[in-house]
């Protein structure tokens, strides 16, 4: 049963969801919507052609342990990829999280998509090359917590990059649809130029690209960032793999049904076209 809503008079502004934050105050990086959606997109076309799918992990918005000196300290990346690991813990159990010293591996890739107020921590030094349609100025600040240490914790950016050293890192904004692109070199982050008109980036660490696309997923038509293949293919998602499936079958069936009917215009007996195709009678009769 519905609770009865006491709403205020007409004349009273209410709070929208853009006045009020999407997370925990006491747990920053807590997801959105679209924080839960876009993962998802990354994950399903993720193709890499040199590691088994049994030896790849994909994190999204799990804590990733970095510093075993302060075991408690922690990131949560919106979406990470780690290669050359096997897909479950100790090869039998799904992770609680990861634990970069345990796991004897950082990520290869780190996706942070940009929030209001977290600009610093996603972007430190970066920060001032921010764009006015990157972060819309009248959402709410998100609280960055210091570890019950007392002791600041590093933000994002040191943690990836003078930390784990993490090849590669994306920052995607979904407010201006802007991909950043920072690449590890020579000791620190390098931010790169990624292609405002059409933004695709080529890692050839791992042989797949990352770029953005317009189109629909999951019921929602928008920018979105998802892999592409060595030939600049999008790599399909799982229901855009099922239609395609859908389509070669009925493609085929179709180029069958024409071989028969040819066949029994040139006279050939059903019984003949059986045997030389290897198609029920029955199935002819249908064509």
């Amino acid at each position: 049963m519905q609770p009865n809503l006491r709403f205020p008079p007409a004349n009273q502004k209410l709070l929208t969801m853009y006045d009020l934050p999407s997370e925990d105050p006491m747990e920053s990086g807590l997801p959105d919507e679209f924080h839960d959606i876009q993962p998802q997109l990354l994950s399903q076309t993720l193709r890499l052609a040199d590691y088994d799918s049994d030896r790849i992990f994909t994190g999204t918005d799990i804590n990733l342990y970095y510093a075993p000196d302060h075991p408690r300290w922690h990131k949560r990346p919106d979406w990470f990829l780690v290669v050359d690991v096997p897909r479950l813990y100790a090869q039998e159990d799904l992770r609680l999280s990861y634990v970069a010293w345990d796991e004897g591996r950082s990520p290869s890739v780190v996706v942070e998509l940009l929030s209001p107020g977290r600009e610093f921590e996603d972007l430190g030094a970066f920060t001032d090359e921010l764009i006015e349609e990157d972060i819309p100025h009248d959402l709410p600040p998100y609280t960055i917590e210091d570890d019950e240490t007392g002791i600041k914790p590093p933000h994002k950016l040191q943690v990836y990059g003078e930390i784990l050293q993490i090849p590669y890192y994306f920052v995607f904004s979904r407010y201006s649809n802007r991909l950043r692109f920072f690449q590890f070199i020579d000791g620190r982050y390098q931010e790169q130029r990624v292609d405002r008109e059409n933004p695709r980036v080529w890692l050839p660490l791992l042989g797949i690209g990352l770029g953005v696309w317009y189109g629909k997923f999951e019921r929602f038509t928008r920018s979105w960032i998802r892999w592409y293949d060595a030939e600049g293919n999008w790599i399909p998602s799982y229901p855009e793999r099922i239609e395609q499936e859908r389509q070669a079958r009925e493609q085929a069936e179709s180029q069958l049904r024409q071989v028969v009917v040819n066949l029994l215009r040139s006279g050939m007996s059903i019984d003949q076209i059986a045997q030389i195709t290897g198609i029920s009678e029955a199935k002819i009769r249908e064509f």
